[in-house]
């Protein structure tokens, strides 16, 4: 008698499991499609022209393209998270930390310039569209914990406190790569170089008073 239950909770999870997967599986396959063209150009039809599953695929895992678009964004974002936060794991010192933060910006600016348009494209697009508010919200404040987690290592690396609030430092950092962003995606091949080296020097900035040796000389 109780084991009928727990074996019906077991396949029911099964089942949320699969379709979950399979969900994944669909937005890895549609991120590509919506970096190139953007939210506004992008439809089910176009997504599904694109990769490998049916129109009707599509629209049984998704209810329509704003679901679709929200959960690759999310997705891929989610990486992001766990790469920045595989440096605060490793790094036993502030200025390791500092320059494998620098070097993965740089290197995510170069590798996938075209998702992190798709997420400002997504962002902006949710100061009009209200149905994408509540996902861009919640993806911004994990970057912004991400952002935090990278500071406060920092900080406690140096063994100095922190000069600004949770919030001021990702707006910095957010700032500095959307700004580095545009550089690098309107042909400027040092905007990487850049944005590494500004990386770098912000971190000083916002956790100031560690004792540094030279300053890191501006890329030319």
């Amino acid at each position: 008698m109780i084991a009928e239950p727990q074996n019906r909770q077991r396949i029911a999870r099964r089942q949320v499991d699969r379709f979950a997967e399979r969900r994944a599986q669909l937005a890895a396959s549609a991120l590509r499609t919506l970096a190139e063209l953007g939210v506004a150009r992008t439809s089910l039809r176009d997504i599904a022209q694109n990769s490998e599953f049916s129109h009707g695929v599509l629209h049984y895992y998704f209810s329509d393209k704003i679901e679709l678009i929200t959960c690759c964004v999310r997705q891929y974002k989610g990486e992001c998270v766990t790469r920045y936060d595989g440096i605060v794991a490793s790094s036993g010192s502030a200025d390791e930390l500092k320059q494998g933060f620098g070097a993965l910006m740089a290197a995510t600016l170069r590798d996938d310039a075209k998702m992190h348009r798709l997420w400002y494209d997504l962002r902006m697009h949710s100061l009009f569209d209200d149905r994408f508010r509540a996902d861009v919200e919640e993806i911004d404040q994990s970057l912004e914990r991400m952002i935090w987690r990278i500071v406060s290592k920092y900080a406690e690396l140096a063994a100095v406190p922190v000069a600004v609030s949770k919030a001021a430092a990702y707006a910095l950092y957010d700032g500095l790569f959307q700004h580095a962003l545009f550089r690098h995606l309107a042909g400027d091949k040092s905007a990487a170089d850049v944005l590494d080296h500004n990386v770098q020097h912000l971190l000083d900035s916002v956790v100031p008073g560690r004792p540094v040796g030279a300053r890191l000389p501006a890329p030319t």
